[in-house]
C-alpha cells in the first residue's frame, strides 16, 4: 500500500510515517520511481508505534523494543528501561486515580450542595472557612 493509504488506514500522518521510517520504526520497499510501497503487516507495526508513544516511550526506545517484539530479539539493558518504563506508567495511574476520586468527592459534595444548600467546598481544604447555619463565614 502506499503512504497515503496507511495513513488513512491508521489515522497517522504521513509526514508522521516518513518520520518512523527515518528513525527505523518502520520499513517501505521502493518503487523505480521512488515511491513508497508497505506491506499490509505496516498497519499493525504503525499502531503498535503509537500505542508505545501513547505509554511515554521515546523513539529511541521504540526503536529498540521493535525487533524485540518483531524477532524476540530483547538485551537486559532493554528489559531495565522498559521495566523503568512500566514503573513510570504505573505511577501516573495511581496519580490519575487519585485525581479521579478527588474529583469523584467534589462531584458528591457538589451534588449534595444543590440538594441541601450546603457548602460544597472540602471540610479539609486548606482555604475553606466554617460557616454557620445562615451560611455567614465564621472564622
Amino acid at each position: 500500500m502506499r503512504i497515503g493509504e496507511l495513513a488513512a488506514r491508521t489515522g497517522v500522518s504521513v509526514r508522521s510515517l516518513r518520520y518512523y521510517e527515518q528513525q527505523g520504526m518502520l520499513a517501505a520497499e521502493r518503487s523505480s520511481s521512488g515511491q513508497r510501497y508497505y506491506p499490509d503487516g505496516a498497519v499493525d507495526r504503525v499502531r503498535l508505534i503509537q500505542q508505545l508513544y501513547h505509554a511515554g516511550l521515546s523513539s529511541k526506545t521504540i526503536v529498540e523494543l521493535i525487533p524485540c517484539v518483531v524477532d524476540g530479539r530483547a538485551t537486559p539493558e532493554l528489559l531495565v528501561r522498559l521495566a523503568a518504563q512500566r514503573d513510570h506508567i504505573d505511577k501516573q495511574i495511581a496519580d490519575l486515580t487519585d485525581t479521579r476520586n478527588r474529583l469523584d468527592s467534589v462531584i458528591t459534595d457538589a451534588g449534595t450542595n444543590m440538594l441541601t444548600g450546603r457548602s460544597c467546598r472540602a471540610k479539609d481544604a486548606p482555604h475553606a472557612s466554617a460557616q454557620d447555619e445562615r451560611g455567614s463565614t465564621v472564622g
